[in-house]
């Protein structure tokens, strides 16, 4: 996705934060056999990211690992992390696991689907080179299999209901070869039914009208944006009595919540959200989250704006809680462009955007031109 897609907002941008969570994290080592680890991976005890979908090394890569181990040279070692139910999530490691388990379980090359022997170049032994795992010596079988490789293991002591020290050892430790974005590492280490959800969600034809592209963010931000909506339409916004929030720490929380494993209320999101975009679609159009561009309130900017999205969203849901079947929808693409030229809201949407006074200004506005009710 082109960067210039999305509106960017510097406070949100920057936007890093570090708290007493980290203090309620163990860690220990432990030496681990790649017997060990393909049992535990074959048996669903050790889990792969869902970000980790794709295996990226090449076969020269993956050989020349193979040929470490069977060597006896050392390898790196691997992170994983203790979930809830006594599982362990690969926070770094993934590449090296799957490789290991591919050789020696499944015996085929995943990019192609034939049989994985080892590159038959120079870079490679010549007693391994071009070699599968059932071509080689037995001795060099169990050399394989009961070589160790050193895993630090995590586990969140407290809160344990939600993952947000995880979410900073995974932020502070992933080597995956690129800086993740805040979703990507909550994609993570929150595995379950509302991270699910939001993948769902995340193909919703009329959200990705709105939003503006076809094909989803391979950097999972149009993801964060539905949990955006969904978490700024809480009594936790509307109650809340603090300056200013750090969106990055609030919706590491909220997506961490025991509430947000419960199924009717997953399912209660999935309803709002659809009813939302649905409503926009038919009511508003496709510009909804663009605004207009500076000297001339007729032209639209097409660039998908995060605070007039966070307004015009949570402003839908409360009027329909309000409104029932009978929500306004008379001319409210006009009381939109109303609501852009409104200069209180242009502060709202553009400074200090994560002060729960703008939040809620915002909110408010767009309650006031587009149904005319207040945010209470």
């Amino acid at each position: 996705m082109e960067r210039e897609h999305i509106e960017q907002i510097p406070e949100e941008v920057n936007d890093a934060y570090s708290n007493d969570d980290l203090y309620n994290i163990n860690s220990w080592g432990a030496d681990l056999s790649f017997r060990e680890l393909i049992t535990m991976y074959d048996e669903d005890e050790l889990l792969k990211p869902e970000l980790q979908r794709y295996y990226v090394w090449d076969k020269p890569e993956a050989s020349r690992f193979i040929e470490s181990i069977l060597l006896g040279l050392p390898v790196p070692s691997i992170f994983l992390a203790n979930t809830s139910d006594n599982k362990k999530l690969i926070i770094d490691g993934y590449q090296r696991i799957m490789t290991v388990f591919d050789y020696v379980k499944k015996g085929v090359w995943r990019k192609d689907g034939k049989t994985f022997k080892l590159s038959n170049t120079d870079k490679i032994n010549d007693r391994y080179r071009g070699k599968a795992f059932s071509e080689l010596p037995e001795q060099d079988q169990r050399r394989l299999r009961s070589t160790t490789i050193h895993a630090i293991v995590f586990e969140q002591k407290a809160p344990n209901d939600n993952d947000t020290s995880l979410y900073q050892v995974f932020e502070r430790i992933n080597t995956g070869g690129r800086a993740l974005m805040p979703q990507e590492i909550r994609n993570c280490v929150n595995q379950g039914p509302f991270n699910d959800l939001l993948f769902e969600l995340n193909k919703n034809q009329n959200w990705r009208i709105l939003f503006g592209k076809n094909l989803v963010d391979p950097r999972m931000r149009d993801m964060e944006f539905i949990l955006r909506f969904l978490a700024l339409d809480t009594e936790f916004i509307k109650n809340n009595e603090s300056s200013n929030i750090s969106l990055k720490k609030y919706l590491n929380e909220f997506m961490g919540s025991e509430n947000s494993q419960n199924m009717s209320i997953i399912n209660e999101r999935r309803e709002k959200f659809e009813y939302v975009m649905n409503f926009i679609i038919e009511n508003i159009g496709e510009n909804a989250f663009y605004n207009i561009t500076a000297g001339d309130d007729k032209k639209i900017r097409k660039r998908f704006y995060p605070t007039i999205f966070d307004s015009i969203c949570p402003a839908i849901a409360i009027a329909h809680r309000h409104f029932g079947e009978d929500i306004p929808t008379e001319n409210l693409e006009q009381k939109r462009l109303a609501l852009l030229k409104d200069e209180e809201y242009k502060t709202f949407i553009s400074e200090g955007t994560m002060q729960i006074s703008h939040i809620h200004g915002r909110i408010n506005k767009a309650l006031n031109y587009l149904f005319g009710i207040s945010y209470e």
